[in-house]
């Protein structure tokens, strides 16, 4: 179809749909404020459609061959022509905001550029093409802002799932993704989703956090950090467990940052969100079937062919099925120090439910066996939770001390309580319970020294917004340090 016939359907449809609205009237015959904003905004979005159809139309047959930057180049070009050239029905002092919304609509994903853009949003949520939620500081809030249709929503799904050689349709309406930043994708499809297609987008900051960092927010304080640094460092095995974003991914990519730089790290994910930053890593990642249900690799496959790859350590991102069974393997064989997140509600949840994964194998094994395994596997438990008021804390950090009968005994090194609210806001602290762990044992072993202060019970002064002093800025200090001030007392 030549361009002046393309251009020509475009009106026509255009004058129907126009034809095809109501507009209500006051029964003074004026146009109610609603009408007037439901018709400019119809306008604006038949406008965007339609340089967006004549730009694609222009663009296509140049585009192969170019890269992203003359791809960039080449369309903002066509977008200025054709915009002087049609008679588009914004005023001048909107046009630039047109044309970036058309831009964006384009090449990029449309009204979500500026939202992943925005350090503040932690969440994007799209329920539909015209209901678009923000999480921002833990709390939830509508945008107002909208895709122009529900064809470009899903050309915007679609285009994110193929970047990463996955496909979404009637045949496979879920599918997990990421966006190259690495922010986490999950979207579903009618028939599943009643309503319409449901995209949901966890960003991840661009430079990832750090312990300092944690300590600040008051997720950590620097007791815990301390110990969890020698842990590490000590190959403990350590298991992150929480709830449904209370940050199990941020806290297991600061754990990381304690490995030391000369170890081989093998990272296991089914869609890749880890960003370690030490210079010997081997990324894997889980590969759905494809379309004739073939090909699929599992996170458990890649787990067994880990164990061949000269791992010093194993870090999976999550265990949600029969790989629990084989991460349990691999740090009972000699792969001491690796670390993964589970979805729970407490510690000993953590592990009921590494019980009912390792059953899910398949294997007709007795339940004493199996936490035997969990036992001598698994260390420590690291848990958080989500405040009220949107804070992610570490709320425990629990040892695992052995088994007495049938039964895995469980001892908590640190543990939140709350204190006296003030201004209404909650408030609490994160506290050793003054218990001497058994892993200082085994880190004498590696000649890790901890001052004997981080686990003395004690209760830190309140600041003047209610919260401890310990989530103040600090400097985290190395371990050798740490031991010097110690062996000069």
């Amino acid at each position: 179809m030549k361009l002046s016939e393309k251009l020509a359907a475009l009106e026509e449809q255009e004058r129907k749909e126009a034809g095809a609205t109501k507009v209500r009237t006051r029964a003074d015959g004026k146009t109610t404020r609603r009408g007037k904003s439901a018709s400019s905004n119809s306008s604006w979005a038949s406008s965007k459609r339609k340089v967006r159809e004549l730009v694609l139309a222009e663009v296509a047959p140049k585009m192969a061959g170019l890269n992203d930057v003359e791809l960039m180049k080449e369309v903002r070009g066509a977008l200025d022509r054709i915009v002087q050239r049609e008679d588009v029905k914004v005023s001048p002092i909107e046009r630039r905001k047109f044309v970036e919304e058309v831009f964006r609509d384009t090449l990029g994903y449309g009204p979500l550029d500026p939202l992943l853009a925005d350090e503040s949003v932690s969440e994007v949520m799209c329920n539909n093409f015209d209901d678009i939620w923000i999480e921002r500081d833990g709390k939830i809030e509508h945008t107002g802002t909208s895709f122009t249709d529900e064809a470009q929503y899903r050309a915007v799904i679609e285009k994110i799932v193929s970047g990463v050689g996955r496909r979404i349709d009637e045949s496979s309406p879920m599918v997990d993704a990421r966006l190259p930043d690495g922010s986490r994708v999950n979207a579903i499809v009618p028939p599943l989703a009643i309503h319409g297609p449901v995209l949901t987008i966890r960003k991840f900051a661009a430079d990832p956090f750090t312990v300092k960092d944690l300590i600040n927010f008051g997720t950590f304080t620097l007791d815990l950090a301390t110990v969890l640094e020698a842990c590490v460092r000590a190959k403990m095995n350590v298991l992150v467990s929480g709830g449904t974003g209370t940050g199990k991914t941020t806290n297991l990519n600061v754990l990381s940052s304690f490995i030391p730089d000369g170890e081989r790290i093998i990272t296991i994910e089914d869609a890749a969100e880890l960003q370690l930053q030490q210079p010997h890593i081997i990324n894997l990642e889980a590969r759905p079937p494809n379309a004739e249900g073939s090909g699929e690799v599992r996170i458990r496959d890649l787990v067994r062919n880990a164990l061949r790859m000269r791992p010093d350590r194993i870090i999976v991102g999550e265990v949600r099925g029969p790989e629990a069974l084989d991460m349990l393997q691999a740090m009972n064989t000699g792969h001491e120090g690796s670390m993964t997140t589970v979805h729970c509600n407490s510690p000993r949840d953590a592990l009921s439910r590494i019980e009912t994964m390792v059953l899910m194998a398949g294997y007709d094994l007795p339940v004493r066996a199996i936490r035997e395994q969990v036992a001598s596997a698994v260390h420590l438990i690291m848990h958080l939770d989500r405040m009220p008021d949107g804070r992610r804390v570490v709320t425990s950090l629990t040892e695992l001390q052995g088994m007495e009968g049938d039964t895995i005994l469980l001892q908590e090194v640190f543990h939140y309580r709350n204190l006296p609210s003030r201004d209404g806001r909650p408030a609490g602290e994160l506290a050793a319970t003054g218990l001497r762990p058994k892993f200082l044992d085994k880190l004498n072993e590696q000649g890790i020294e901890l001052p004997a202060k981080v686990f003395h019970a004690h209760r830190a002064a309140p600041g003047q917004d209610g919260r401890p002093k310990s989530t103040r800025q600090v400097r985290v200090p190395s371990a050798r340090e740490l031991a010097s001030a110690e062996r000069a007392k």
